[in-house]
This record gives C-alpha cells, structure tokens and sequence, in this order.
C-alpha cells in the first residue's frame, strides 16, 4: 500500500540541495506528483508531493530527510495527504486561470492586501506570485523605478465585472495598474502587436500640432477632446478638423516629425518586442506622413493611416481614402493576423482613445494605455502608473530578458 505525502523544506539556499533530497527519496523509489520551489533573498522554500511505494517506508524517510536538513540548517515537515484529498485536488486542474499583474512605481504591502481581498472574496485561488521587475537597490534608487508582481490564479469568478470595478477603484486610490486576463495556450505564443500612434506611441495628437500650424488650434483641440472621449463620430468630427487644416504647406510637415516627443518606455518595447521576433503595427486615426517617418526609424512591419490630400505643395482639408476609425482599426488587425496566419487571440493591442477600443476588445490581449476615463472602464488591462514599456510586463516578460537598453534610458 503506497502513501501520499507533502514534504516543505525552507531555510538558507545553497547549491546541490535538490539534488541531496531527491537523492534520499530516490533510494526508496519515491515518485514525484507535484514539485515547486520559490527563492527569495537566498531564502528556499521547496515543496514536493510525493507518493510513497511502500507505507512501511515512511519512518526511514522522514529520518533521513530530517538527517539532511539537520546538516544544512534546514527545516523539514512531512505530512500525510488523505487519498479522497489528493483525488479531489487532481480533479480541481481544469479549473480556470487567470493572470493578474499589478504595475505601479513602487509595490506595498497594502496594494497587494487590497488585490488579494478582491481575489478571495470571488471564490479564486492565488496558485503562484512571481516578481517580474528587477531588485530595488535601497542604496542607490533609480529615478523612475518600475515595480510588477504577476499573480497566477485558478477558479471561476463569482462575478467578474465587479471585480474589474474593484480592481479599477484600487488602482485609482493606490496609483497602480491591475490587469487580468485569461491564461490560455496563446498567452505565451503572441506574434504580433499593433499600437495606436498618437498619444500611445508619441506624446502628442499630430491634428492637434497641425492646427498649431494653421493657426486653428483651439477649433481642432475642442473637437479631438470630444471625439476622443466618444461624444462625437469620429468621422465626421476627423473630417471636421481636417478641413480645418487647408492652407498648410506641405513642406511644414517634416516639422511634426522632427520634433515627435515619443512616449516614455516606446523606444524599450518596440526594441524588445523586435528581437524577441514579434512583428509590430501602427493602426492610426492620425497621418500616414507621421507613421511612415516612425516605420522607417523603428522597423515597423505595418503601418496604416489616413493621408493627407495635398494639391501644388499645399494641404486641400481632405483626406485620401477611407477614414481609418475604430471598425477600420479592427477589421485591419484581422486582416494582418490572417495575412500573418495567426489567430486573433495570438494578438496584442494597445491604444489610449475610444476609436481604439474595437481592436482592444478582439485583440488576443487588448491594453488601455493613459486611456480615457471611458476606455479604461471596458477594458481589462490598463497601463497608467507607468510608461509603455509596462507592456512587456502585462506579458509576463521578465526584466533580466528585457533589452539592455533600458539602462541607458534611466540614467
């Protein structure tokens, strides 16, 4: 008759230490059903559940693992495992996943409390807790320190949309970004990744800057505000400003290009993103003029935008073509998924405004980035408390596989 067990073994960390206990239940055949280990600031903590061939075995063990962790200053527990409970704990692995990330400056103890709570009180379980950003030298701070913890967590939410509220109201009061989403086969096998550009990718709308040009700023601004905040089609209001644009010279646009102000963290994703072999896309409610200038200097696999009309040198107030608006956005990221041979759900979308909100919400995963109060309320993922290189965390990449780069962009 074989026994169920559950060993713990935590204390200092030091080399060969797996393979010293593994090696004491090797020699009585142990079979391994579970096994996980966590380390933090040298600090072990190793579990493995274990059944046991033979019952009579247990006491040889138990001394001779209590042996071992005598001689390395560790602590040992073993406890038997009720069969009908270990049945009943193989049953529970079809349970739903989700992965929540928090984003912030800075991770307390009291932001992570709140996230629990809100876990808990929907009946879901937090399986594992993995740091993804870099160690905090208290010596030598950083200037703009980022901090994400990534939570793993199994079982059906009791209701997920008041979870989303409750996660959004935890955000707003501790000025951190939480996001969830499900854990699935794609998760870990995205292959493309699309951006809005203005206010996501640079810092600025380029209508807005054009109208500067024109002398027709605050006209345009009072419309891009409310088209943005989804008061008003964006069509007709993107018509509107345009047509307020006639006059321009065509050779006053290469100044919006060489003054872009590029979004804190865009140069670290798209770099990333790039050597890690994703392929990336500008889909823009803005100007072809801006998204080829930013294609040609970062490498952008795609890039589809509105064009200006230009006549003799001068802009007309038209525009070439259809509009591309929130149903365009979404229609072509279907049809450069396809055209990649990839499923929707291996995409990733972000963008900051209401015309973005279609692509967000068929994206594989879909981030809100400095959005509006309307879009970051539908979304799931939001990124506010820090630049866009938070991105990379909302898909699980770990900083030490993050591109040297970022050292030189927080000096």
């Amino acid at each position: 008759m074989s026994d169920v067990v559950l060993i713990n073994i935590t204390g200092p960390d030091r080399k060969g230490l797996d393979a010293k206990f593994t090696g004491v239940l090797a020699e009585y055949h142990v079979r391994i059903l579970d096994i996980g280990q966590a380390v933090i600031h040298d600090h072990i903590s190793l579990g493995i559940l274990a059944e046991i061939p033979k019952s009579k075995d247990f006491s040889d063990i138990f001394k001779d693992m209590l042996f071992e962790g005598h001689k390395m200053g560790l602590a040992v527990d073993i406890k038997p495992i009720d069969l009908e409970n270990y049945e009943n704990w193989v049953q529970a692995q079809g349970k739903e996943r989700r992965i929540i990330t928090i984003l912030g400056r800075n991770i307390t103890a009291r932001q992570i409390s709140s996230v629990a709570a809100v876990i808990a009180e929907n009946n879901l379980n937090i399986d594992g807790i993995t740091r993804l950003t870099g160690r905090v030298s208290l010596q030598r701070p950083q200037k703009a320190p980022k901090a994400s913890v990534q939570m793993s967590v199994s079982g059906k939410p009791v209701n997920i949309l008041d979870m989303r509220g409750k996660f959004m109201s935890i955000s707003q009061k501790h000025g951190i970004d939480i996001s969830f989403h499900v854990d699935n086969i794609y998760r870990k096998n995205r292959k493309l990744v699309v951006f809005d550009m203005d206010s996501t990718l640079i810092q600025t709308e380029v209508i807005v800057e054009l109208a500067k040009l024109g002398g027709v700023g605050k006209e345009v601004d009072e419309i891009t505000e409310s088209a943005m905040r989804g008061e008003i089609d964006f069509k007709e209001s993107f018509r509107q400003r345009v047509a307020l644009l006639k006059g321009i010279r065509e050779i006053d646009l290469v100044k919006i290009t060489d003054n872009l102000p590029l979004t804190d963290g865009a140069d670290l994703v798209i770099d990333t993103l790039k050597q890690l072999g994703y392929k990336l896309g500008i889909l823009s409610g803005g100007f072809t003029f801006v998204g080829e200038y930013l294609k040609k200097k970062f490498g952008f696999e795609y890039v589809y935008a509105n064009e200006l009309d230009i006549e003799n040198g001068i802009v007309t107030g038209r525009v070439k073509g259809d509009i591309v608006d929130g149903d365009r956005k979404a229609s072509l990221l279907r049809e450069i998924a396809q055209r990649e041979n990839i499923a929707i759900e291996q995409t990733i979308a972000v963008g900051d405004g209401a015309n973005d909100l279609p692509m967000i919400s068929i994206a594989g995963l879909g981030v809100a980035f400095n959005a509006k109060p309307v879009v970051r309320k539908r979304a799931s993922n939001t990124i506010s408390s820090i630049g866009l290189d938070g991105l990379l965390y909302l898909m699980g990449i770990h900083e030490r596989e993050i591109n040297n780069k970022a050292k030189s962009f927080e000096a």
